[in-house]
């Protein structure tokens, strides 16, 4: 039997049958042996799916909103994933329903260091962490991995946040970055991605010519696309327990467009730079498509809890100098401006915003006055040469040659510290070049992010 509904309940709801509805028509019933609980009934027409969040009109902080009406049930707030199963059932009495349903009341924030250095505050040791830091090198991420399909591991909240965790378990790292992929950009656009073995991702069916953009979804709603990476983030938000901040990205849409036309990787991107050269319009028709879906996915993954960005443009080197003005840059900089714009509109914390340009050497002035707080360097420049081209205004961060790791961990140290005294230690995030490679051993990923606490403390401490 339904508990009585008070005055706040009959204004924000209707009752029928037995049967509650909620805004839009939302039905909501009580699951059968759970007092004072209501799962989520979806009305006509809405179709559940494993891979989406069963509310697909929903923004993630909307959620809250539209259970509301029954805030005075008790301290347990409705989850709106009761038929789909509870993310963290241990969560079941808490006070906010559970970490992937609301992005509310998160933990407080214990080691700020890696924003501070984003922000240009002074620290006292410099903060670390490393691309794909949650990745094949840990064993215990090949464990968690095995039999799953990569996307699935993707579209899976749990054990996203579970593999994004795996290396704070071992490592002081200053900062977590959430584990999902560039390319479920392209997903959200209706293109099928595949995880090949031994060949990585693949597009069955790459964009050839210019008529297939208009198979691709030209409004793309990334709640009910990509909501499953929302969820993802507010429950390793939760899960962190405030140790350290927590990085959403996206790739850039260069990076996002070469993969859709090659197909996957290639080492030229032939295929795609032919279509900036034979289609320009089409180049940018797309790229601009992309721009604005990358756009709502990065201001969707702040409303979800992440407190950092960073935007991939691990393609850049394969662009010169003028490509890269027209077809790269444009673009990176619509990004932070429009991301920083609906922040404000939308009254979400301004984050500090990263963009990584591999290889784009040539272009450090421009990314340093692109609207980025902070600038990823790869291994192949020289850390005062990039100070001396970006200034003092923003952050830099890197950039130690990944195959460094490979070296005995006495060497790591002499690296790190060179790379350190190179640097500075202020208005500095250390981090490599590019990403960890699978084979790498995590006693020596360890190596690294000790040296660069102890080197950098040990700087402050005598500079």
């Amino acid at each position: 039997m339904a508990a009585p509904m008070n005055r706040t309940e009959k204004r924000g709801a209707k009752q029928d049958g037995g049967v509650r509805r909620g805004e839009g028509g939302a039905r909501w019933r009580r699951p059968l042996g759970v007092r004072g609980r209501w799962g989520y009934e979806p009305r006509a027409g809405h179709r559940l799916s494993p891979r989406r969040a069963p509310l697909p009109r929903k923004r993630p902080w909307e959620v809250m909103e539209l259970l509301s009406p029954w805030s005075q049930l008790g301290s347990h707030q409705p989850c709106p994933r009761d038929l789909l199963g509870c993310p963290v059932p241990s969560m079941a009495t808490s006070p906010v329903c559970c970490p992937s349903c609301s992005p509310k009341g998160f933990p407080k924030l214990k080691n700020d260091t890696f924003l501070r250095a984003a922000r240009g505050e002074e620290t006292e040791h410099t903060p670390v962490w490393c691309m794909r830091q949650a990745g094949r090198y840990l064993p215990e991420f090949r464990e968690t991995r095995a039999a799953q399909d990569f996307f699935d591991t993707c579209r899976s909240p749990k054990l996203c946040c579970e593999l994004t965790l795996q290396p704070l378990r071992r490592f002081p790292l200053d900062a977590a970055i959430i584990f999902s992929d560039i390319l479920v950009v392209p997903q959200a656009l209706g293109m099928e991605v595949v995880m090949v073995p031994g060949k990585g991702p693949t597009f069955p069916e790459p964009l050839k010519e210019v008529e297939d953009l208009l198979k691709l979804r030209q409004k793309v709603d990334v709640t009910a696309e990509l909501g499953y990476v929302f969820q993802a983030i507010t429950l390793t938000r939760h899960s962190l327990e405030g140790k350290v901040p927590l990085i959403g990205f996206s790739g850039a849409p260069w990076t996002l467009m070469s993969y859709m036309i090659e197909g996957g990787g290639s080492t030229t991107m032939a295929k795609a730079k032919s279509w900036l050269y034979r289609h320009p319009e089409a180049s940018h028709r797309l790229l601009r498509l992309l721009t604005d879906v990358v756009t709502d996915y990065l201001v969707g993954q702040v409303a979800a809890g992440a407190q950092a960005l960073q935007l991939f443009e691990s393609h850049a080197g394969h662009l010169g100098p003028e490509q890269f003005q027209e077809f790269a840059l444009p673009y990176i900089r619509d990004i932070a401006r429009d991301v920083k714009s609906k922040l404000k509109a939308e009254a979400l914390s301004l984050v500090p915003m990263i963009v990584f340009a591999k290889d784009a050497h040539y272009a450090l002035r421009d990314l340093a006055q692109a609207g980025y707080e902070v600038v990823g360097l790869d291994w192949t420049i020289q850390p005062q040469e990039a100070r001396a081209q970006v200034g003092k205004g923003v952050t830099l961060q890197g950039n130690l040659d990944p195959c460094a790791l490979y070296a005995p961990k006495e060497k790591i140290g002499e690296l790190v510290k060179k790379m350190l005294e190179n640097f500075g230690t202020q208005r500095y995030i250390a981090n490599l070049g590019h990403g960890l490679y699978p084979d790498m051993n995590p006693e020596h990923v360890g190596a690294f992010v000790e040296a660069v606490h102890a080197h950098s403390r040990q700087i402050n401490k005598h500079g």
